[in-house]
């Protein structure tokens, strides 16, 4: 039987976190999930860890990683797949907690790895036109922008190069040297990306509607897209000096 786990960060997502545990195990597909909650002081933890006593009967299907204050979005993600490497899980979906992801994406998504062959499924906003709701249009147009400059600095033929709802292969988390992952925040996932691109792992846009959030408090700044600005280059210049082959 395929095994998929579902890897969600989260600080302070009080608000979202019973719902959104109740709607992954609510799909047809039978996921596992795997909360990494970086030290929420408003609860976090404590509501994932009375939903393991419902789901983890018979079968451990909740997990929950606890760890001291906010360490950044890549390092959850990069210790979740740890997590899921160690365990023999399949396949790896990241999906934020505050349904920005629908859930009943996280099918398609895994579908298209394990039945049409990608090694990386990306739940793409702009493969189909703009297909995000509740943005102001500032920030819809700062989102396709840095996906345009990041195909014009790497080459990737991706239109959602910024995508964080994706499906990973196991065989793709096997082969990138995680610890050569440098970024920890919105880069993280435009790094992964490329990585996995240049190692000439099949990626393929699955498209998504996003919503934003209606509940809990983003957690994009300023800082974040700027580190994705300057860090495209830098991931750029690193790439002549490595080699990539498997």
């Amino acid at each position: 039987m395929t095994r998929a786990l579902v890897i969600t960060p989260t600080y302070n997502e009080i608000e979202n976190i019973d719902a959104i545990i109740e709607a992954v195990f609510a799909q047809p597909t039978p996921f596992h999930m795997l909360i990494v909650d970086d030290g929420s002081p408003d609860g976090t933890a404590e509501a994932v860890k009375r939903h393991q006593a419902r789901y983890n009967q018979g079968e451990t299907r909740l997990h929950l990683l606890e760890r001291k204050g906010k360490l950044g979005l890549g390092t959850a993600y990069i210790e979740g797949f740890r997590f899921g490497l160690r365990e023999g899980y399949d396949f790896f979906l990241e999906m934020d907690a505050d349904f920005s992801h629908d859930p009943k994406d996280l099918n398609r998504l895994l579908a298209a790895c394990v039945t049409d062959g990608a090694d990386l499924s990306i739940g793409s906003r702009y493969v189909t036109g703009v297909n995000v709701v509740n943005w102001p249009m500032g920030r819809v147009l700062m989102s396709y922008c840095a996906s345009m400059y990041v195909r014009f600095i790497t080459g990737m033929k991706i239109q959602d190069t910024t995508a964080g709802f994706v499906c990973y292969r196991r065989t793709v988390l096997e082969t990138i040297n995680l610890d050569k992952i440098h970024f920890v925040g919105y880069a993280f996932q435009i790094e992964m990306k490329f990585t996995a691109w240049k190692f000439g792992f099949k990626l393929v846009e699955v498209p998504i509607i996003f919503t934003d959030r209606t509940r809990g408090q983003s957690k994009m700044s300023t800082r974040i897209f700027r580190e994705a600005f300057l860090g495209v280059i830098q991931m750029k210049v690193w790439s002549w000096f490595r080699t990539y082959s498997r």
